[in-house]
């Protein structure tokens, strides 16, 4: 199979239309040499940084405060942004991080399976790397180092390559929601009714499709990009477009880290099929059809964990309820959350208006208000799941707890809401009244369901 490199934007095109792997990472892919022989990093990655305990005798006295410490923080992020240091390797290592944080983020990671893990926190303590050190952490807890015989410095380069592909100008799209996902999905893995049935390979799937199934989000939805006759669209044929991309992304940069390079030819091409396959079951336009089948198992009582088939299938879904768990959290965490999707709606809306195009749906901030757009995600996409996932469970601890969090989170909300759209909601369940018009329950249905793409 012969390959063409397109050194323009590091895209990988195969003769095979049926290997045809679009690595379209953006500029993310090419790697260029520079005039010292040493290869540069990729495009818009950060210069390397060796970060170590700052617990020496020669700096103890150099850092004494927190005040300090934080300045030194600062320093580092300003690093990372500079243009002018990119590309440049220190001469001798730079200590930027204390024992002290370092310490705070191994504590967290011993509780990385509870339920109120604060991403946001633990993202700060890491400095901006929670996707890359969750990773690690869950592959060595869960054995997957050692089962698939991965080199543990190719691991890091891949998680690296994932993390600096997601867009940090995003307000929601980005290396910490893809964390917050990876970490939920490592919740759901370990639930009773799933556990047990789970193999090594399950597990490493939906850890890899939870940390990158979001990879490289342009931070606009698939409507905006037809619209706009985005070439991703047109590649896609306006088909699960960005689902489409993460996938074929992550392919691209699993091929180029050769993280698994060293197993088995046939075993490699299932792995990239069922990273597809469970990547592209977050489009949210496919809800209604995961939802109609689960709840057909459900009732049906014909799943089968012991199949690789219905394994694959529930891993779908948890990857689902993943993906879309916010509202589930406590609500601090869920309101930044609420609060940042919707901030990237409102940009997408400031986009449209400023080209002179329609305004999407729950873009408009002027019209669309954040307890609104979440009323109306809670209310048709997230409950019905939910409560699905909970009957799978058999109605588990974890379960209770979020579906708990669920009615609390929204009743906040309603409380929130614009008084003019509390009186006119009715109803007790904020934005769904009792006695609501079938075709115009539908129709917000679809309007919430077309526009919300977490």
């Amino acid at each position: 199979m012969s390959c063409l490199m397109v050194e323009r934007c590091g895209e990988l095109l195969f003769e095979n239309p049926d290997q045809n792997v679009k690595c379209v990472c953006m500029l993310g892919d090419v790697r260029l040499r520079g005039q010292t022989g040493v290869p540069a990093e990729r495009r818009g990655s950060y210069p390397f940084i060796d970060f170590r305990l700052l617990n020496n005798t020669t700096h103890s006295g150099e850092i004494g405060t927190k005040k300090k410490v934080k300045r030194l923080l600062s320093f580092q992020r300003y690093f990372h942004a500079s243009r002018l240091l990119r590309g440049i390797i220190p001469q001798a290592s730079l200590h930027l991080l204390d024992e002290d944080y370092l310490g705070q983020a191994r504590h967290m990671l011993s509780k990385v399976g509870m339920w109120d893990f604060d991403i946001f926190l633990f993202d700060r303590l890491t400095n901006g790397n929670s996707l890359v050190t969750l990773l690690c952490h869950l592959f060595n807890t869960h054995g997957l180092i050692h089962h698939f015989k991965l080199d543990m410095v190719t691991l890091h380069r891949f998680l690296v390559m994932v993390q600096e592909d997601y867009h940090s100008q995003n307000p929601y799209h980005n290396a910490v929601h893809a964390a917050d996902v990876t970490q939920a999905m490592h919740c759901y893995l370990k639930e009773p009714k799933l556990a047990s049935f789970l193999t090594p390979l399950d597990i490493m799937l939906g850890l890899l499709a939870a940390a990158a199934h979001d990879v490289d989000h342009p931070g606009v939805n698939q409507p905006f990009l037809i619209k706009t006759n985005h070439h991703l669209a047109n590649l896609y044929q306006n088909m699960s477009v960005l689902e489409n991309h993460h996938w074929r992304s992550t392919i691209g940069m699993l091929r180029e880290s050769r993280l698994l390079a060293h197993l088995p030819k046939e075993m490699t091409q299932d792995i990239e099929q069922q990273l597809g396959s469970l990547i592209l079951a977050t489009d949210i336009n496919r809800q209604n059809e995961f939802l109609t089948r689960l709840k057909a198992h459900l009732h049906n009582k014909d799943l089968r964990l012991e199949d690789v088939h219905d394994r694959h299938f529930m891993l779908q879904i948890a990857l689902k309820c993943a993906d879309i768990c916010n509202p589930c959290r406590i609500w601090e965490m869920s309101k930044q959350w609420s609060e940042r999707v919707c901030e990237e709606f409102y940009r997408q809306g400031d986009l449209e208006q400023k080209f002179e195009l329609e305004i999407s749906p729950l873009c408009n901030q002027q019209k669309d208000s954040i307890p609104s757009i979440q009323i109306g995600f809670m209310t048709y996409i997230v409950e019905p799941l939910f409560r699905e996932w909970a009957r799978f469970t058999g109605n588990s601890a974890l379960s209770e707890n979020m579906l708990s969090h669920l009615a609390r989170n929204k009743a906040q909300w309603k409380s929130l809401l614009p008084k003019q759209h509390r009186s006119s909601s009715g109803g007790s369940d904020g934005g769904s009244p009792d006695h609501t018009d079938p075709g115009t329950e539908n129709e917000e249905q679809q309007t919430v369901t077309e526009s919300v793409a977490p």
